[in-house]
């Protein structure tokens, strides 16, 4: 009996093998930008699963490709994301990345998605040559929350409210997700950043919002530079943040009419990104490049 039950334990359970790519999105070259794992064909996969398999990455997010769901109008796959403390609605490098990885499952040098998240149906378009790619989509149309007392946001940085920018006051802002646009008026007072990130998580808890992104806009020129702070100390700064760049355009062609944005992050965290976004209709495009690192077979048992 006991020999049985031993090789009963000892016996190959079947276990399913899914394409993997890992990316480096927001970014020209590898390691740099913010990076992102992709689980193709993921139908199969629970959520717990999923959940499991994202704290095992240990990256700011990991994305699960699936079919489109009965309510899907005209989506090509169903995109899930998952951050190491469970599933977001909505991210901006996944969203671009899983693009960029789909056309490189499915050998396509150009091509016009359609992908189904939890706020909709979004566009996403990519151009791949090899392992590089150059991709883009338009977020939800813009919609702005409450403005918020610039002391209190600043100091969870360690900033003053003298270090922000009279043109654009604090204020939640989503284009998919809630974020919270923090805006100084010089660029130095990113260096000085220290994030409170209990405060911070407090804050983001309120409004629902992912992260704080702090930035120092340069309107006239259509430059930025930013940082962008999760809700905990375990997410940490994230280098390179497609979900808030695109509120950030929104937020500054509400209040100065400038319709492009291109915004350099992760520089503090060795991890420079280059994020573009402009005004397009009543909604924001945002994109940039993005590198497939690694591409494999990851086994899970479904």
């Amino acid at each position: 009996m006991v020999r049985a039950e031993a090789a009963a334990r000892l016996r190959p359970r079947p276990i399913a093998e899914h394409r993997y790519t890992l990316l480096d999105v927001f970014t020209d070259r590898p390691l740099a930008g913010n990076g992102l794992a992709v689980v193709h064909d993921a139908d199969d996969l629970s959520d717990a699963l999923m959940h499991a398999f994202a704290r095992e990455t240990k990256l700011s997010e990991t994305s699960f490709v699936q079919s489109p769901g009965p309510e899907a109008q005209r989506a090509d796959y169903r995109h899930r994301i998952f951050m190491m403390t469970g599933e977001i609605p909505f991210a901006g490098h996944p969203s671009l990345g899983v693009a960029a990885a789909v056309a490189r499952a499915r050998g396509e040098a150009r091509a016009s998605y359609v992908q189904q998240t939890q706020p909709g149906e979004q566009a996403v378009d990519v151009e791949l040559e090899g392992l590089r790619a150059r991709v883009s989509m338009l977020q939800e149309p813009p919609a702005f929350g409450p403005e918020l007392d610039p002391a209190e946001v600043l100091g969870l940085v360690g900033l003053s409210a003298a270090d922000a920018d009279p043109r654009l006051p604090c204020q939640v802002v989503a284009t998919g997700v809630p974020q919270v646009m923090a805006c100084v008026a010089d660029a130095e007072a990113l260096a000085r950043a220290v994030p409170d990130y209990e405060g911070i998580g407090a804050l983001l808890a309120t409004h629902e919002a992912i992260t704080l992104y702090l930035a120092a806009v340069d309107p006239a020129a259509g430059r930025a530079r930013a940082r962008s702070f999760l809700s905990t100390a375990e997410k940490g700064e994230d280098p390179a943040t497609g979900s808030s760049v695109g509120p950030l355009c929104a937020h500054v062609a509400a209040r100065t009419g400038a319709q492009r944005l291109e915004t350099v992050q992760g520089v503090e965290m060795g991890r420079p990104s280059v994020l573009r976004a402009a005004i397009e209709g009543d909604r924001v495009r945002v994109g940039g490049d993005a590198v497939i690192l690694a591409e494999g077979v990851v086994h899970l048992d479904a």
